[in-house]
């Protein structure tokens, strides 16, 4: 029988120092210059999923508290109802794409009243401006922020990701399992980070070091998951 664990391991903050670059310099760098300064005024980034677009924002949002700048994330709201702007710090906005018709007039306000609140906009979805399915006036403002593409890391820099997030977690992760997750498990960072996730609860309940055939046994289990719930997530 496996034994039941607690999880009583902290997870691992998201910060700009634990986020691996890849070939995102350019957008990492305005990032952080808008969760310092304050500048440029709105930035919106977009990726596939896995990406790296909700590590940025909750790395911008904590630079910007750690350094004296107020910041908030915008939640569901009612109609008629506005997004936090904190005067002179931040605000995020995830999953844009997903913004209701109160989340898109909500948005909207806030381009125009950041201005007078000093207010910096940083938001991330899924696709460019022009292809989301919002309203015409904001995907125009999204479209007049400065607008990065994060790109996809390569499988070196996975390598580099789950390494550290094995290491985040209290466990190292031998290179050789890490490679074999890579060829044989899905491509996206999400579902590789939560194999990560379920190797490590599973070594604890069952008192092994993470090893390769447990690593199989979990992706087996994933797999059969998938084949029962195949429009989960």
């Amino acid at each position: 029988m496996r034994q039941l664990t607690l999880n009583l391991r902290p997870q691992a903050a998201q910060h700009f120092e634990n986020f691996i670059v890849g070939d995102n310099a350019e957008a990492v760098a305005a990032v952080r210059l808008l969760a310092t300064f304050g500048l440029p005024a709105s930035v919106y980034l977009w990726g596939e999923p896995g990406c790296g677009r909700s590590h940025l924002l909750h790395s911008a949002y904590a630079e910007s508290l750690a350094g004296g700048r107020p910041a908030a994330f915008a939640s569901a709201i009612a109609d008629g109802e506005d997004f936090p702007l904190p005067q002179q710090g931040l605000l995020c906005v995830e999953y844009a794409e997903q913004l209701d018709d109160a989340g898109q007039a909500a948005l909207f306000r806030a381009f125009i009243r950041a201005h007078e609140q000093n207010t910096a906009l940083l938001i991330s979805g899924s696709h460019p401006p022009a292809q989301l399915s919002l309203r015409e006036d904001v995907r125009t403002r999204l479209g007049q922020s400065l607008v990065f593409q994060l790109k996809p890391l390569d499988d070196r820099q996975k390598e580099d990701v789950l390494t550290l997030y094995g290491l985040a977690r209290g466990v190292f992760l031998e290179p050789d399992l890490i490679q074999y997750l890579l060829r044989h498990g899905r491509r996206d960072l999400p579902w590789l980070l939560a194999m990560i996730d379920t190797l490590d609860e599973d070594s604890l309940a069952r008192h092994r070091v993470p090893t390769l055939p447990l690593l199989r046994e979990v992706m087996q289990g994933a797999a059969d998951e998938q084949v029962l719930s195949p429009n989960r997530g």
